[in-house]
């Protein structure tokens, strides 16, 4: 019965809107009213799901997209915020594990590790992290985006093993829109010290974009220090001739943060820092009309700096650190087959290094070589049927072959209404770490083993998916409005979890009781359930949006904490008014789940965040003032029991020209 409250107030206060609605009469009386043509001119264009521009309703899948707009709005700092407006998703604000972070269809442990993070189709998991997403949310400025692409479910069919469960493809803003100065300074609550100051320069031949930010407060209550993320972007577009274009980009973002907690001498308080990097180059030669060549080489290399004083062992330093890097090479082809007919087909060369002697035990390095065919074919047998048929065949030297299909059939019903159904299989090999894992202490005096941690013995195999699930996407412009449901069932099997085993050391067996950890494939269970969202523009220059998903999973916290029927969800309301004036309230709520980060029960949370924004002319200069309210409740438990995030309020002046 306590879930059902926040669930409730979400309802009433969607459904309030539409009494709302009619008091704007008055107000909107000088101004157009809304068409069916303003509401409906262009579908959206998906480009990350079958690796073909599609439109929405076309799409092998549940896509939620976060346009500028509703980013600028939302009044959030960084991507794993912005994610509490994607049906099924629950966000972390915590540092303590990798960086804020968020994961879809429940809690699985500190790193977020079944989904893939993209920007601007680079793929940007880590290695290091046991392929966590927390460092690739942070790889770009906020305000550099120009719209964030959420498929739903699993995409291993076309973006291989770490598209488990879904794919957020951040898609940064175009050089064209960029040019001149622009900066903003953010100061508030928590130590809100935010600074972006971004150069946009080149004509229609070559343009170049460079931006330098900082994200920097005091995290959440209950953390041991501050953190603060630095950014570098860089990104250039050529056109090469009138058939070729190359984009270049790079960037490093250096995440510091304060982790660990006094009193725990396994786990002291001290600085964490990660620097990760990459060079990313893009070349597109279009073969005509109807086909296109598309070739991208990218590396990412990430550095990770973890280490503390073992309090109980003078001259022992307990450190977690090391570097990763994944080298990427990938080839495209696009074409139209025949009138009714679309395909995209290709292969990916990859490699993932892992180095840290504190992790293996060793100085070498751990290499996973990735081989990669995919494809994917849009048919239409009759103009109001649309079958996307496709897959990946990949080979991992650390997991061996798997093939990952996909089959979805969408049907234009009526005008505007659209029906899908669709299979998908998908896998996640383990991590470097789960299938290597060899943590190890040694007496500084004597260089004996003092003890270990975590010994995996190799044993752990792919986890693997079945993904079906059927869906309805409505568009009703005389309404201003749109409706996306989808119903899944995710039947995981092979799901990788810790476990204990008795490890000997010399002539001694698992001493005083200890035992070493592994990872080990121990779970298999369902997810089911249904989620949805809403769009709707109910008078001019307003739009809700409205989601819900509703989750019942029969996973365990690594066997001890049972799940339990889960449901969360959001409600946007944005405004602009005639004077140029926003108004922005964001809701979220969530039921009572398991901390990621702790083996205990989370009790149920709700925010709310207000933005209001005022535009400015300075000296020529466009601009905007804005104030930003988040969780004007009472503070909520995040990550761990020990961790609230408290009400913060901060201003932020813009200006751009």
């Amino acid at each position: 019965m306590k879930t059902n409250k926040p669930k409730n107030h979400l309802i009433s206060a969607a459904l309030s809107l539409a009494l709302l609605a009619s008091s704007q009469t008055a107000w909107a009386q000088g101004q157009a009213p809304i068409s069916e043509k303003d509401y409906l001119e262009d579908m959206p264009v998906v480009l990350s799901v079958a690796r073909l521009p599609q439109r929405l309703d076309e799409t092998p899948g549940a896509v939620t997209i976060l346009d500028r707009r509703m980013i600028r709005m939302s009044g959030a700092r960084d991507v794993a915020d912005l994610l509490r407006l994607v049906p099924g998703f629950r966000v972390s604000n915590s540092f303590e594990s990798n960086s804020p972070q968020a994961g879809y269809h429940g809690s699985w442990g500190d790193y977020s590790n079944h989904i893939q993070v993209m920007v601007d189709g680079r793929s940007g998991y880590s290695p290091f992290l046991q392929g966590g997403t927390g460092p690739g949310l942070q790889t770009v400025a906020i305000d550099d985006i120009e719209r964030i692409e959420v498929l739903r479910g699993s995409n291993s069919a076309a973006y291989g093993a770490r598209a488990f469960l879904g794919i957020i493809n951040i898609v940064t803003r175009d050089t064209v829109d960029t040019q001149g100065v622009a900066a903003h300074v953010a100061r508030g609550d928590n130590a809100i010290q935010d600074t972006l100051v971004r150069l946009g320069w080149g004509d229609e031949r070559a343009r170049f974009r460079l931006t330098a930010d900082r994200r920097a407060d005091n995290n959440l209550s209950g953390a041991s220090g501050p953190a603060a993320v630095n950014r570098f972007n860089f990104r250039t577009d050529l056109q090469a001739g009138a058939s070729d274009q190359i984009e270049l980009r790079a960037g490093q973002a250096l995440i510091e943060a304060g982790v660990g907690f006094a009193g725990q001498v396994g786990n002291a308080p001290r600085t964490r820092v990660i620097d990760s990097s990459y060079l990313q180059l893009d070349w597109r030669r279009n073969l005509g009309p109807d086909q296109d060549l598309a070739l991208q080489v990218s590396r990412t290399q990430e550095f990770d700096r973890d280490n503390f004083p073992y309090a109980l062992l003078p001259g022992l330093t307990i450190d977690f650190g090391g570097h990763a890097t994944n080298d990427n090479l990938s080839l495209q082809h696009t074409l139209r087959v025949a009138p009714t007919w679309r395909l995209v087909w290709g292969g990916e060369l990859r490699r993932e290094a892992v180095v840290s002697r504190p992790l293996f035990d060793t100085d070498a390095a751990f290499t996973t070589d990735f081989t990669r065919l995919f494809t994917n074919v849009e048919w239409r047998p009759q103009p109001d049927w649309v079958l996307n048929a496709g897959g990946m065949f990949e080979r991992s030297s650390l997991s061996g072959e798997h093939v990952s299909p996909r089959l979805m059939l969408n049907w234009h019903l009526a005008q505007g209404q659209t029906l899908r159904y669709g299979v998908s299989r998908a896998y996640r090999p383990p991590s470097t770490f789960e299938k290597s894992a060899n943590v190890r202490y040694y007496d500084p005096g004597s260089g004996a083993l003092a003890g270990a941690t975590f010994v995996a013995r190799g044993g752990v195999e792919a986890e693997g998916v079945l993904s079906r699930e059927i869906g309805y996407l409505g568009e009703f412009p005389r309404l201003g409005l749109s409706l996306d449901v989808r119903g899944f069932q995710e039947d995981v099997r092979n799901f990788v979890r810790l476990t204990t085993y008795p490890l000997s050391f010399g002539l001694q067996p698992c001493p005083a009781g200890t035992c070493a950890y592994d990872f080990v494939n121990g779970e298999n269970f369902s997810i089911h359930g249904f989620e949805y969202q809403l769009k709707w523009q109910p008078w001019q220059g307003g739009q809700v949006m409205l989601s819900e998903s509703f989750v019942d999973s029969g996973w365990t916290d690594n066997g001890n904490l049972a799940a339990r029927p889960f449901s969360n969800g959001s409600l946007m309301i944005m405004q602009q008014f005639a004077t140029g004036m926003e108004l922005s309230l964001m809701y979220y709520r969530a039921d009572s789940t398991n901390f990621p980060g702790a083996n205990a029960a989370a009790p149920a949370m709700s925010r709310t965040d207000l933005r209001l924004g005022w535009p400015l002319r300075l000296d020529g200069r466009r601009g905007e003032l804005s104030f930003v309210v988040q969780n004007l409740g009472p503070a909520y438990q995040d990550f761990i029991p020990d961790f609230h995030f408290r009400r913060q309020a901060y201003v932020m002046l813009r200006l751009e020209g």
